[in-house]
C-alpha cells in the first residue's frame, strides 16, 4: 500500500467563486499511480477553512450561477448573526463580518472521498470536484491525500 500527501494552493478571484479542481486531481492521481504501479484505491481532499466548502457536481455556469444564489438564500449576507457581533469577542483587526460564510460552507461539507478503480477516479460523466469559496478572493489550501494498492 502506498500514501501521498500534498496540499493545493487555489487563489479564488471573487467573494462567491467556484474552482474546478477535478484537472489536478486526475493528473496528481495519475501520477501516483504510475510511480507505485497502484490500480486502486482512493483520493480523499479536504478544505482547510471554515468559509470554503467542497463538492461534486457539474463544472456548469448556469448550475453555478444557481448555487450562487441558492447559497446567499440560505444564508443572506445581509442577516443578523450572533457570531457577527465582532464587539464581544476578542478578534484580530482585521476580521471579516463572514457569519453567513461559515452558514454556508456547514450546508456544503468540506471534504470528499473519491475511489480510484483501474485507475481511474469513479466519477460520473458530468461530476466534477469543486472547491466553492464562501468569503473570497483569498488564497486557499486543500489537503490532498492518495492511498493506492
Amino acid at each position: 500500500m502506498a500514501i501521498e500527501h500534498e496540499f493545493l494552493s487555489i487563489a479564488t478571484t471573487a467573494d462567491l467563486d467556484i474552482c474546478d479542481l477535478t484537472p489536478i486531481v486526475r493528473a496528481k492521481v495519475q501520477q501516483f499511480l504510475h510511480k507505485h504501479g497502484c490500480q486502486q484505491g482512493q483520493v480523499t481532499l479536504l478544505a482547510r477553512h471554515t468559509t470554503t466548502g467542497l463538492i461534486i457536481n457539474e463544472n456548469e455556469e448556469r448550475l453555478w450561477q444557481d448555487l450562487k444564489v441558492w447559497l446567499k438564500t440560505l444564508a443572506p449576507p445581509t442577516g443578523h448573526y450572533r457570531h457577527n457581533d465582532l464587539h464581544l469577542r476578542e478578534v484580530p483587526p482585521d476580521e471579516p463580518i463572514n457569519a453567513h460564510s461559515h452558514l454556508m460552507a456547514i450546508a456544503l461539507g468540506t471534504q470528499l472521498t473519491i475511489p480510484i478503480v483501474d485507475s481511474a477516479l469513479t466519477l460520473g460523466t458530468w461530476q466534477s470536484i469543486l472547491l466553492v469559496e464562501l468569503d473570497g478572493p483569498r488564497q486557499r489550501s486543500v489537503s490532498l491525500q492518495i492511498l493506492g494498492l
